[in-house]
């Protein structure tokens, strides 16, 4: 499953990345050849949050987030445990509340259209809020079973991929190595 949904959300993002440097190319071609697009600006800008949305929750996926290896593995066992336990359960609040929000958002954003493109609602660009906070508790949660596995032994994938250039030990491709 977290194969999956990796695949996936690269092909997605890789796809989003496309898309918007092919829109910024052509903007800048029709403004250098002396028209422009009154769209470009509008599209460029939802492409590039719906980029942040789905590679968040990529790197979710891969524990490729900001972290203090450090600060948790010199903690006892059990204060680790329990610090693990408090900071999966704050970001899944949290991502929980942001899905939330978003869904109360696209019901007052209902018959909204793009100022460029009014065909287009608003609530299909604001859908990638509660549709990447989904993702991102998906991802936290396939991933922390092979987190919780490496904080509680002592194994750090950042120190890995600093002094090697390993990939993280933790997450889909680590199970799927070790079969």
């Amino acid at each position: 499953m977290a194969r999956l949904l990796g695949e996936i959300l690269t092909w997605v993002v890789l796809g989003l990345m496309v898309a918007l440097t092919c829109v910024v190319v052509v903007a800048v071609i029709f403004r250098y050849s002396g028209a422009s697009l009154s769209w470009y600006d509008e599209i460029a800008g939802v492409l590039l949050a719906w980029i942040t949305y789905y590679g968040a929750a990529l790197a979710a996926l891969h524990r490729s987030h900001i972290g203090f290896d450090d600060v948790l593995l010199a903690l006892p066992h059990k204060a680790r445990a329990v610090a693990v336990i408090v900071a999966e359960g704050l970001v899944l609040f949290f991502f929980g509340l942001m899905a939330w929000a978003g869904l109360e958002v696209l019901d007052i954003l209902q018959g909204e259209t793009l100022v460029a493109l009014d065909w287009v609602p608003v609530s299909i660009t604001q859908s990638v809020i509660p549709i990447g906070a989904i993702l991102f508790i998906i991802a936290e949660l396939l991933s922390l079973p092979f987190y919780w596995f490496d904080v509680m032994h002592g194994k750090s994938s950042e120190h890995a991929v600093m002094a090697h250039g390993e990939t993280p030990t933790h997450g889909p491709s680590a199970a799927e190595n070790s079969r």
